[in-house]
C-alpha cells in the first residue's frame, strides 16, 4: 500500500490524517509506504515512488480528482485500485461515490479489499467527471448542495428563476443523434455515466417534454458559450465540449454500492 497525504488535509485536520495513517498502516501490515506531499509537490513525482503499490489518497475531493486525472492521463486509471480517505475540504464527490466520510470508517473500508468498478466521463480537454454533470452550472449553490447528483433535474420554478437560465441556445448530440438544436432554448442538460453508457437528459423548458438518450459520447455546443457543473465545481464557459464514457475505468476501493 502506498499512502499519499495531501498537504491541505494535514493543515485542515491533522488529527484525522494521523488516525487514517495509523489505521491503514496497522491493517496493511508491513507493506506500507507513506508519502506526505509538500505544498506544490507534483503528484506524479510522488507516485513514482510507489512502485506499483495500491494507491490511497488521504485528502479532499480536489486531491482525489488530481489523482484520477493524473492516472487517466498516464493510461493507468484502470490498472490498479484507488482508495480514498476523505479529509480536509469538500468531500461531496467522495461521499456521492459511496466512500465513508469518517476517517476511521473510510480507512477500514479501504482495508476490506472490496473494489467497485465505476464508469467515468472524460472530456476533450483532459477532464474526468465522477458522477453527474449538469448544464448550466447552478447559480448561488454551494459545492455540497447535492444538485449535481440529481437525474433528472428538478423542474425549475416558474417564478423567480435567474434571468437567462431558460434562454440558452445549445446544440446537444448523443452519438451523433440530435437531441436539441440552437433554434429552441434549452433549460437544463444532465449527463451521467451508468452501465457502460451515458444517461443524457435534456429539458427544453417548463412546458415541454424532456428528451432522454443513452450514448457512448455526448457533445454540447453553444454560440455564446455555456457553463457546467462537474465534480461539485463550476466550470466554463466554453463554446463546445465532448464527453465520452469509459466503462468501469475507475477501480475504487472501499466504496459502498
Amino acid at each position: 500500500m502506498f499512502i499519499v497525504i495531501d498537504p491541505r488535509a494535514r493543515r485542515v485536520d491533522g488529527e484525522s490524517v494521523r488516525i487514517a495513517r495509523d489505521v491503514l498502516s496497522a491493517g496493511a501490515g508491513g507493506e506500507v509506504r507513506v508519502c506526505v506531499l509538500e505544498q506544490g509537490e507534483a503528484l506524479p513525482k510522488a507516485l513514482a515512488r510507489g512502485n506499483g503499490r495500491q494507491l490511497v489518497i488521504v485528502g479532499d475531493d480536489r486531491a482525489l480528482l488530481r489523482a484520477v486525472r493524473m492516472l487517466h492521463s498516464e493510461g493507468h486509471l484502470s490498472a490498479r485500485p484507488l482508495g480514498v480517505v476523505p479529509v480536509g475540504g469538500s468531500t461531496a464527490v467522495a461521499s456521492a461515490l459511496g466512500v465513508p466520510t469518517d476517517a476511521v470508517a473510510a480507512s477500514r473500508a479501504v482495508l476490506t479489499g472490496r473494489t467497485r468498478r465505476l464508469d467515468v466521463l472524460t472530456d476533450d480537454a483532459g477532464g474526468v467527471v465522477l458522477g453527474t454533470l449538469g448544464i448550466p452550472a447552478p447559480r448561488g449553490r454551494g459545492p455540497a448542495s447535492g444538485w449535481w447528483r440529481a437525474v433528472p433535474f428538478p423542474r425549475p420554478p416558474r417564478q423567480g428563476r435567474p434571468r437567462g437560465r431558460a434562454e440558452q441556445r445549445l446544440r446537444v448530440e448523443a452519438d451523433g443523434r440530435l437531441l436539441a438544436d440552437q433554434d429552441r432554448p434549452v433549460a437544463e442538460v444532465s449527463v451521467r455515466a451508468a452501465d457502460g453508457l451515458a444517461d443524457v437528459v435534456v429539458r427544453p423548458g417548463p412546458r415541454e417534454v424532456e428528451v432522454r438518450a443513452r450514448a457512448s459520447s455526448v457533445t454540447v455546443s453553444g454560440p455564446t458559450g455555456f457553463s457546467y457543473r462537474a465534480n461539485a465545481v463550476d466550470l466554463g464557459p466554453t463554446r463546445a465540449r465532448t464527453w465520452t464514457v469509459l466503462p468501469g475505468a475507475l477501480h475504487l476501493a472501499g466504496a459502498a454500492p
